[in-house]
């Protein structure tokens, strides 16, 4: 989705309509196929991955019972995926969000009916997701079939280098993806080792509020890199550089406010997960304090990997983010609990993000100090 964005963005700053529209449309049906596949394999083999992945008896029934009904809906998941990238592209950023918006209504109200009211238990929760998938799926399929701007499908021409080129340059997020699902699997596993059920549960609640908190950076990431993208295909260097440093500006003001936030409302934030009273709660807020801290340096190190992407760099992008997840997040959940215990559960997402901050900043300096 980022790379093939990246791409067809280009091509439009560089006025090859037909070839961008050619290539979104190769790049919608190739994420259709993608996740019909997804969806066969995973319902073959869902037992044998979800105690792959680490769960107990305790747990099994309910990863069963929401993976199973789940898994039914990624192939709209995938192809929502690719449209969240492409709305910006196509100039219609409103609707991206609208549709997104009204995508979590329909997940929370759909949630609340579904379990509560029909007494669906975690399927119900899994099936609420589910439709709350088709919201943006369906009317963007529709959107880019009435479409009369620059981007909308059309007869789609095979080309293996719009795949690869996508694949290659969009690299650094699927390792960004890709790190999410084992960093969080070794999260799980060390706080099962840890602190049994209740530390998975602690450490759940803390993925969950970091992935909310950080979709303002990869949010604007992913709205910026098309703009970036599209004057990089004009070769109008100048107001590329502009958009940059505008960029850099707004993430550094998020970052801050995002931290503060964070640091004053984690208790608040966890209360939303698990009573009060309980082990899991406390649990939580005690590691909320210190996980905190990663949120000052995480948006630099999103755009940063985004930026490189946008400017069709998908090695430098995707060796960074290789970096910052496989190498530094990996490896600090892997050592600092041994040194630390559930502290350092806690300090591993500061930690690496820290010094991939340093990381990041270099890169930028050099970036701009190799431009005219």
């Amino acid at each position: 989705a980022t790379g093939g964005n990246a791409l067809v963005s280009r091509k439009m700053g560089a006025g090859e309509e037909r070839e961008a529209r050619e290539a979104f449309t190769l790049l919608v049906l190739s994420a259709v196929v993608v996740g019909f596949a997804i969806l066969v394999c995973g319902t073959l083999r869902i037992r044998q991955i979800i105690y792959a992945l680490g769960a107990s008896d305790r747990l099994f029934p309910y990863c069963r019972d929401y993976l199973g009904v789940l898994l039914l809906f990624v192939p709209a998941n995938v192809i929502q995926t690719v449209f969240a990238n492409l709305f910006v592209t196509a100039g219609r950023p409103g609707l991206g969000f609208g549709l997104s918006l009204l995508a979590g209504l329909v997940n929370i109200v759909l949630d609340y009916g579904f379990i509560a009211g029909c007494g669906l238990g975690i399927r119900g929760a899994a099936l609420g997701t589910g439709c709350g998938y088709l919201v943006p799926t369906v009317p963007g399929i529709w959107f880019f079939f009435q479409n009369k701007g620059p981007l909308a499908f059309t007869r789609p021409r095979w080309n293996w280098k719009v795949l690869k080129e996508s694949c290659l340059n969009g690299s650094s997020g699927m390792v960004g993806q890709l790190a999410s699902a084992v960093t969080t699997f070794l999260f799980n596993r060390t706080m099962m080792k840890l602190a049994g059920e209740d530390g998975v549960a602690a450490i759940t609640i803390l993925i969950y509020a970091q992935f909310l908190l950080n979709t303002l950076y990869i949010g604007f990431s992913m709205g910026g890199a098309p703009v970036i993208g599209f004057q990089y295909g004009r070769g109008d260097l100048v107001r590329q550089r502009k958009v940059i440093r505008i960029c850099l500006g707004f993430i550094t003001g998020v970052s801050l406010a995002v931290f503060t936030a964070s640091l004053a409302g984690g208790p608040w934030v966890v209360a939303l997960f698990a009573p009060v009273s309980s082990q899991v709660y406390q649990m939580a807020v005690k590691g909320f304090s210190l996980f905190s801290f990663g949120f000052l340096f995480c948006g630099l190190n999103l755009f940063t990997s985004s930026m490189y992407t946008a400017l069709s760099n998908g090695r430098r992008s995707a060796v960074l983010s290789f970096l910052r997840t496989f190498v530094l997040l990996a490896g600090a959940i892997l050592w600092l609990p041994r040194i630390w215990g559930l502290t350092g559960v806690w300090l591993a997402v500061p930690v690496a993000e820290g010094i991939m901050f340093g990381v990041s900043v270099l890169c930028l300096g050099k970036e701009r100090s190799a431009q005219p």
